[in-house]
C-alpha cells in the first residue's frame, strides 16, 4: 500500500475518533471517566496531527510544507505524548478504585 493512502486514512480515523472521545465526555457524568476520554481524546488529536504534518510534505514537498509539517508534528508528538501519559494514569487511578471490575 502506498504511503499517500495510508496516510489519509489514519488521518480520517484518528479525526473519528477524536471526536467521538469528545462527545462520549458529554454522555458521562463522572469525572474520572471524563478526564479519561479526555486524554483519550488528546492521544487521536496528536495522532491526527503528527499524520496530517508528514502528509502535507509527503504530498507537497516544498519549503513552506516544510515548516508547517514540522510544527505539526512537534505539535502531534506533545499532544501525544501528554495524552498517552495522561490515559496510563486515569486507566490505574480507575483500576485502584474499582478493583472487582
Amino acid at each position: 500500500m502506498d504511503l499517500m493512502v495510508i496516510f489519509p486514512i489514519i488521518i480520517v480515523i484518528s479525526a473519528v475518533m477524536y471526536i467521538y472521545y469528545k462527545v462520549s465526555i458529554l454522555k458521562t457524568k463522572d469525572g474520572l471517566t471524563q478526564r479519561y476520554f479526555n486524554a483519550k481524546s488528546r492521544v487521536c488529536l496528536g495522532l491526527f496531527l503528527l499524520t496530517f504534518g508528514i502528509n502535507q510534505y509527503v504530498f507537497y514537498q516544498t519549503q513552506i510544507s516544510l515548516f508547517v509539517g514540522i510544527l505539526f508534528v512537534i505539535l502531534g508528538v506533545m499532544q501525544l505524548v501528554r495524552g498517552s501519559k495522561e490515559t496510563k494514569h486515569y486507566r490505574n487511578e480507575w483500576k485502584r478504585l474499582n478493583p472487582a471490575d
